[in-house]
């Protein structure tokens, strides 16, 4: 044990070194002590962390665990602040680094920019790879069959066509129909050549969801190895950079959706870094969730029919019982959409439709009546029609083994079942959730239906979340790593690391330590908070919306050079658009307009031609940018950053918290809009040479007790109160 100690001294003394030779080796070196104070927590945390298998039976101690939670003001320089020392100490230990992100923005300027500089100074030499989900890169398969370039004549290969896609081609006009087959004949070109590597984000203009979603890669249908195209397969290729990577870039979402499948280093054996940290908690929730349509149900007919031929052809015994649940999906479907309109039908139907699919959430989560035996009848069906398709896909893989001349006919037919597999296995979850019952004092899961008009048809959804993204991530995440880093510019709330420690599911846990590292930037002198108030009370929308949207139009018209407004709701940009007088049209630029790179590229070539430029968006654009200097030297916050009020899983985490005697509001709402209203504020300034103004129109921030909180979270900048114009 005392080995083991003096190993962990010289592994934290021999990682500062790293990161110390790194820091003077830099061009335009200059000392950072918060910097420095960063990474010593870092060695500190991974060189005490117990990697690997322990044997306790064996009389070895129990893996010690240690978990650091840094907030890094912007300008502390976090990036070399973790990596340095980190990978250091991953080549003595002999494992691995992986750092999760929550953009894929930040994961390229990673693995584009920071590493590579980073492997040009460190004396020991180090690869580096990106992870991306699969669904990110193409089907090369799929994409010959779209483009008409290879297979798509060929028996049964059209039947690969999902279901929407079938029906979208059929609805399509004919000229967009050929200019979709142009596109995607031109994408196919593009990768058979080599001058482009099969990634949607490294496309000039990554398409919209609708047109890359067909020719997606996706696990369900892949037959790996076995696959035809496999030795010119783009995901198969990333992968494979993998394998020798001493650190691996990855994201949130990857991180969580692949647990314990082996897609990324195993976590008791690795040092994980999470970076944009203060995202890790929604994304959670957002992976956990489940939902299912109860009206398009057509696809079950057709994976009954393909599981019933495939499983013939391979005289697999399971698929006997598929008839029956399939019939009985299809019922129990019906009968669900149709007590879910007779329950909840008049609340859906006297939803504008304007604003997106009517919701009616089910109150403390308990269902009716009605919903629990058909609910259980799906979920024991799904379950009996998931074991025949596992069934035929054993046989499959078994069948690829036995016979490779064959792997092409066989791949086809494994895909065929894999396009609609995972359907069933959310309807499967979503039931399971639906059905789900809190014991008394426990935490209910958040459920609501939904009901949307698509073309002709109604179409009626159940939707399914656990509530405490904490839990969910103590359960699934923390259980399986030792050594990890949180980080973020934004991890505090009002002042304190509490609230993001039980969002993380950390709070309590002997494990975690926190650390906050305060920015370099004089904040007093670089940046004024200006709180211009109005006489509307920003709870009136209407009222407000037209005097904030007054007092910001003569603000802009004093803009010099960039600058950036954000807003809470579309309505909202859309009436400041609408009310621009002529001559201010041309100087913004608006969010979704134009793609986010070629929006920002004329915002920074306006500015350098010395023209004022406005960009206005809303909140992904409130994180995540960096326009240094003249690129932004105004941010103007329209109105403080609520969370939306309809959001069905934040309505049913505040009902409970109500119900159990605590106040949502000051716990939840509060907490969440300081973290936000930090992130947005943050966009002002970005060096320590810059100066700029934040306007904040939303007399809340200094009228209320709760805005003094969110004061408290913001950098301390020079406040100048402004009464309204």
């Amino acid at each position: 044990m005392r080995h083991y100690c003096m190993s962990q001294q010289v592994w934290a003394a021999q990682a500062l070194e790293s990161f110390d030779a790194v820091v003077q080796a830099t061009e335009g070196f200059r000392s950072r002590a918060g910097q420095r104070l960063m990474a010593e927590q870092v060695a500190r945390t991974f060189s005490t962390a117990t990697l690997g298998k322990v044997d306790e039976e064996s009389g070895e101690d129990a893996p010690t665990r240690s978990i650091a939670v840094i907030q890094a003001g912007t300008g502390v320089g976090k990036s070399l602040a973790y990596c340095a020392p980190a990978i250091a100490l991953a080549l003595s230990r002999g494992t691995r680094v992986l750092i999760s992100t929550a953009t894929v923005a930040l994961q390229e300027q990673l693995v584009n920019k920071d590493l590579p500089a980073l492997a040009a100074l460190m004396p020991q030499p180090f690869k580096f790879a990106l992870a991306k989900g699969r669904g990110r890169y193409v089907c090369k398969l799929k994409l010959d069959r779209l483009a008409g370039t290879g297979e798509a004549e060929e028996e049964g290969e059209d039947d690969l066509f999902a279901e929407e896609e079938a029906a979208a081609r059929a609805k399509r006009p004919r000229h967009e129909t050929e200019a979709r087959i142009q596109f995607y004949s031109t994408m196919a070109q593009t990768l058979s050549k080599g001058a482009w590597d099969g990634d949607r984000d490294s496309l000039d203009t990554p398409p919209e969801p609708e047109v890359w979603s067909p020719v997606a890669a996706e696990g369900a249908s892949c037959t790996g190895k076995h696959c035809p195209a496999f030795s010119q397969c783009t995901y198969y290729d990333k992968r494979k950079e993998l394998v020798g990577a001493q650190v691996i870039v990855a994201n949130h979402d990857l991180l969580l959706s692949s647990l314990g499948a082996r897609v990324l280093p195993e976590l008791d054996n690795c040092l994980l870094v999470l970076d944009e940290a203060h995202h890790l908690p929604s994304t959670a929730l957002d992976q956990f969730a489940c939902s299912m349509d109860l009206s398009r149900i057509t696809w079950i007919e057709r994976l009954s029919s393909r599981g019933l031929r495939i499983g013939a052809l391979l005289e697999v015994e399971e698929i006997a019982d598929i008839p029956k649940h399939s019939a009985q999906l299809r019922q129990t479907l019906q009968d669900l959409a149709r007590i879910v309109m007779d329950v909840y039908g008049a609340q859906l139907k006297s939803q504008p439709s304007a604003w997106g699919p009517a919701r009616v959430r089910v109150p403390r989560g308990e269902l009716p009546e009605q919903l629990i035996a058909p609910l259980g009848l799906l979920a024991a069906s799904a379950e009996g029609f998931l074991d025949a398709l596992r069934a035929i896909s054993k046989a499959l893989r078994a069948e690829m083994r036995d016979k490779p001349d064959e792997a092409k006919r066989l791949s086809t037919l494994y895909a065929q079942i894999g396009m609609l597999a995972p359907r069933l296995e959310e309807l499967h979850a979503t039931a399971q959730l639906l059905l789900q019952d809190a014991p008394e004092g426990a935490v209910p899961a958040a459920k609501w239906f939904t009901l949307e008009v698509d073309g002709d048809f109604i179409v009626v959804k159940a939707h399914a979340s656990p509530i405490l993204p904490g839990t969910t991530l103590r359960n699934h995440l923390w259980s399986a790593v030792r050594g990890a880093v949180l980080t973020s510019a934004t991890l505090t709330s009002c002042g304190h690391f509490d609230f993001f420690l039980r969002e993380a599911g950390l709070h309590g846990d002997e494990a975690a330590t926190t650390l906050e590292v305060p920015s370099p930037f004089n904040y007093a002198a670089q940046g004024t908070l200006i709180a211009a108030e109005t006489r509307a009370d920003p709870k009136n929308a209407a009222q407000f919306t037209a005097e904030m949207v007054d007092a910001l139009l003569h603000d802009i018209a004093r803009v010099e050079y960039g600058a950036l407004v954000l807003f809470t709701s579309r309505e909202q940009m859309r009436q400041a658009v609408d009310a621009l007088p002529t001559a201010m049209r041309s100087v913004v630029l608006v969010q979704n307009a134009l793609p986010r790179t070629q929006l920002l590229k004329r915002h920074r070539e306006r500015v350098e031609n010395g023209e004022p430029s406005v960009i206005f968006g809303m909140q992904s654009f409130g994180e995540g940018l960096d326009l240094p200097g003249r690129l932004c030297e105004s941010v103007f916050i329209t109105k403080l950053p609520f969370a939306p009020p309809d959001d069905p899983v934040g309505e049913a985490r505040a009902e409970w918290l109500r119900a159990v005697g605590r106040d949502p509001f000051s716990e939840l709402v509060v907490p969440a809009t300081a973290i936000r209203l930090a992130q947005w504020v943050g966009r002002a300034i970005r060096t320590e040479d810059d100066q700029a103004h934040v306007y904040c129109y939303d007399k809340r921030l200094t009228r209320t007790s709760y805005g003094q909180r969110l004061l408290k979270g913001l950098p301390p900048f020079a406040l100048e109160q402004r009464a309204p114009l």
